[in-house]
């Protein structure tokens, strides 16, 4: 069989908010919405049949079943399009480009929009199971003498809601709890992580003050740039914030709340399709979609760290295509925490685990800082777990277009000790 080029013609997202901002009433729904009618408008898709619509969300309430073809019947898309729902935390929005891009080479499809969206403001909160069981209970009884049968077993203890809960299910750690062992386990500094940090925010608003987010990004609810951008931020700022991770481990507490990413609110959309989609809809191809992988570590007894997947991911993906870090102009390494990028960066260049762990020969090798992140990244711009994808994506197509040549290397670690990683090629 035959394959083709998956091309990145396009992306869109709204402005990214701290939790319990602008889009604090905001459901997802309204969110991908957002997004993808803002996709739709700006490459003229109205009552268009898109070959598949991917999307999904990792914070979603039992309302949200069928999220993303509920959304697609409310965007101005043909309600001839199909679409599916997918979650893998973090790596969400980024899995969701892959797929589409593989049934595109395919030929499954010759279009397709990706993307993710969370809403850390807009949370679901579970009842107690004791709560649960007598409301189901209750649902079932048949006459008025059985529900008050089953309401007599209400209990005060029942009332308590069952809060949202950041830990990981099988170790009760949260992510950064994690983070912060993993960052002593490779002897990361807080001065290290703070200059991440404050690269980002540099970075992101020299973006930003140069128009590239223009055609990537619509205003919504009164939000027309993301709001965690700090483009005042100093290293003085940033070393003067108190740790939040760490403080229980025996080594420094160096993770605080300007190197981690905050909670935050947002939707992102990637178009993608076939060369010969994209020249009927005289659309121009920003990249093309070139190869994806995936990877887990097992965290949960310690072998590595929980968000250290794209350690082994990247390896195995430049392998099969051939290509060493000399071959990419921009690296898009998610910045969950500025310590992720640097044990990650560390531990390519570390001999012992490059061979020992990743059964390479040597070192993988170093990245040259010049090309990471260079519009910024989660850190400054927020990051809605399952829409970090879509913006990074985008942003990196429209980047290696800019250009005119050259590659582009994506990796996102996710929760449950997962990552996924990618190339992009410039058209």
């Amino acid at each position: 069989m035959s394959t083709r080029r998956a091309a990145i013609l396009g992306g869109n997202r709204i402005p990214f908010s701290r939790a319990g901002k602008q889009y604090a009433d905001a459901s997802n729904q309204d969110m991908l919405l957002a997004a993808l009618d803002g996709l739709v408008a700006r490459f003229g898709l109205q009552g268009e049949r898109i070959g598949e619509v991917a999307a999904g969300a990792v914070l979603k309430h039992s309302r949200d079943f069928n999220l993303t073809r509920e959304t697609v019947l409310g965007s101005a898309l043909s309600h001839d399009t199909p679409a599916f729902d997918l979650q893998q935390a973090c790596a969400t929005g980024l899995e969701t480009v892959s797929i589409l891009a593989d049934k595109i080479k395919l030929g499954q499809i010759d279009s397709g929009i990706a993307g993710g969206v969370d809403s850390a403001s807009d949370a679901p909160i579970a009842v107690s199971e004791g709560l649960r069981k007598v409301l189901l209970q209750l649902s079932r009884a048949k006459s008025l003498r059985a529900r008050a049968a089953v309401l007599a077993k209400l209990r005060p203890g029942f009332f308590a809601p069952s809060a949202p809960d950041t830990g990981e299910p099988r170790t009760g750690l949260s992510m950064g709890e994690h983070q912060a062992l993993t960052t002593a386990q490779w002897g990361v500094s807080r001065a290290e992580q703070d200059e991440i940090a404050l690269a980002s925010h540099r970075g992101m608003a020299k973006a930003w003050d140069s128009g590239f987010f223009d055609d990537l990004v619509t205003a919504y609810r009164g939000l027309s740039k993301d709001n965690n951008l700090r483009p005042d931020s100093t290293i003085e700022k940033l070393a003067a914030l108190q740790p939040v991770f760490g403080k229980s481990l025996s080594t420094p507490a160096t993770m605080t709340a300007g190197n981690s990413t905050p909670l935050t609110d947002g939707a992102s959309t990637v178009l993608l399709g076939s060369e010969d989609w994209a020249r009927q809809h005289e659309l121009p191809v920003l990249a093309y979609l070139v190869d994806a992988e995936a990877a887990a570590v097992d965290f949960v007894h310690g072998k590595d760290g929980l968000l250290m997947a794209p350690a082994y991911a990247v390896p195995r993906l430049l392998a099969r295509n051939g290509l060493t870090f000399d071959d990419f102009d921009f690296f898009e390494l998610h910045e969950a925490f500025a310590s992720t990028v640097l044990t990650t960066l560390r531990a390519w260049e570390d001999p012992k685990f490059c061979t020992e762990r990743l059964g390479l020969d040597g070192p993988l090798g170093s990245i040259d800082r010049d090309k990471l992140n260079v519009h910024g990244s989660s850190l400054a711009a927020g990051h809605p777990f399952a829409a970090t994808g879509g913006r990074i994506t985008a942003s990196l197509a429209k980047m290696l277009s800019t250009k005119g040549s050259g590659r582009g290397l994506i990796s996102i670690c996710a929760a449950g000790g997962q990552g996924v990683a990618a190339i992009v090629e410039a058209a």
